[in-house]
């Protein structure tokens, strides 16, 4: 046993789907658990593979969301399907779904039905706005969320004040994180007690929602939903050949500030003088010194913010991010190669585990159903009646 196999010798049944469910399991299996992908063999599996560009079984989403994973592409609307199921269950220690509300229970497999034949699993409910409440069986995603949850609202563009999502799965990778460590402090609970029964827990993207925006949500709240605008001048400005983000949160930073940009005549100016003027007259603070910063090259500007302590970044398109100098010198991405793409992958590492690489389990990005055959023989089905299960359609990929 060492660091970067925490969960060695755990088995988990993950019937999740789309991103939340799917990179919290991603994560036990990074931690050397065996998890078993159980997705449908009908439609492209798992909907996360179909999200946007698709590589054979594959999206940006899935490959991801499935790394170090096996898969098994199994038609639990057949009784034989479910009866593999049930003979995975039999030896697994964590079962995550991520069905709406009440689904896996028709299905033949909520915690109740778990419990009483693997008293000591640990199971694991992902849903949109949770397990109970007039919006339970609500269809949702990371953009309704956004909205639900106050993000979008808060996230209105300095030109047109209208409200915009985030353009990334937000809160899906969030709520992700708080599955694994749910799950993960679980596993510590169990191997520190012997014998423990299991317990159920459940998630929802409104609670992850809830949890991401925690300081703003308080902030807003206790301010009346009217936020206390800021004394500085930060945000994304325009310049001579790009943009910059300049964040300022303190009062010393002005001096420096007014210097770097070479404009120290607006420290005499009435309007800034202090914080709280600069916050009471922050439209006309903004007015004056755009202009400024949008003659200025990106780098000159960097470099003089730099020099003086004061936070700032150009701001990069994904593209441009993964090509600068910083990024390849602290080693955050490695380029997989997988199965169907005819790119290398840019994917981040992991923290507080190695690198990925090439040709490990960790690193692969498994087809839909690409070890149907492996994990049936090992769960004891013959040669024979795996090659049934295909023609009979209880099984498909691979």
């Amino acid at each position: 046993m060492d660091y970067y196999s925490a969960f060695k010798g755990v088995k988990v049944i993950d019937l999740s789907g789309g991103v939340a469910g799917p990179s919290c399991a991603m994560m036990l299996a990074q931690h050397g658990a065996d998890v078993i992908k159980v997705e449908t063999p009908h439609g492209g599996g798992d909907w996360a593979r179909i999200l946007g560009k698709t590589y054979e079984t594959h999206s940006s989403f899935s490959l991801y969301g499935t790394l170090g994973k096996r898969s098994l592409a199994l038609d639990l609307k057949t009784e034989e399907g479910k009866a593999v199921l049930w003979r995975l269950i039999e030896e697994a220690d964590v079962f995550i779904e991520g069905f709406r509300p009440g689904t896996i229970a028709r299905y033949g497999f909520g915690y109740e039905a778990l419990k009483a034949k693997r008293p000591g699993i640990i199971y694991y409910s992902i849903s949109g706005f949770g397990q109970t409440g007039p919006w339970a069986g609500r269809p949702a995603m990371d953009p309704v969320l956004q909205a639900f949850c106050g993000i979008v609202d808060e996230n209105r563009g300095e030109m047109d004040n209208h409200p915009h999502r985030i353009a990334i799965s937000l809160i899906d990778m969030f709520t992700g994180l708080l599955g694994f460590q749910a799950l993960a402090t679980s596993l510590f609970v169990q191997k520190q007690n012997p014998g423990l029964e299991g317990r159920y827990i459940e998630c929802s993207l409104m609670q992850g929602g809830a949890l991401l925006s925690v300081i703003r949500l308080i902030a807003g709240y206790m301010e009346g939903g009217v936020l206390q605008r800021m004394g500085m001048p930060s945000g994304v400005f325009d310049t001579a050949d790009g943009q910059i983000n300049i964040t300022m949160i303190r009062d010393v930073d002005w001096k420096p500030y007014c210097d770097a940009i070479r404009r120290n005549d607006l420290l005499t100016d009435p309007r800034f003088e202090t914080m709280a003027k600069r916050r009471e007259n922050i439209d006309e603070l903004f007015a004056t010194v755009r202009p400024v910063l949008k003659a200025m090259p990106t780098a000159e500007i960097g470099d003089r913010l730099t020099e003086r302590n004061i936070m700032n970044g150009h701001v990069n398109s994904y593209s441009s991010f993964l090509q600068e100098e910083q990024v390849v010198a602290a080693n955050i991405i490695a380029w997989l190669q997988q199965p169907g793409v005819d790119k290398l992958v840019p994917t981040p590492n992991i923290p507080g585990l190695p690198a990925f690489e090439n040709g490990t389990k960790r690193a692969h990005a498994p087809a839909l159903g690409e070890h149907n055959r492996e994990i049936l023989a090992e769960y004891g089905y013959s040669a024979q009646q795996i090659e049934d299960f295909y023609a009979r359609k209880v099984v498909g990929g691979g």
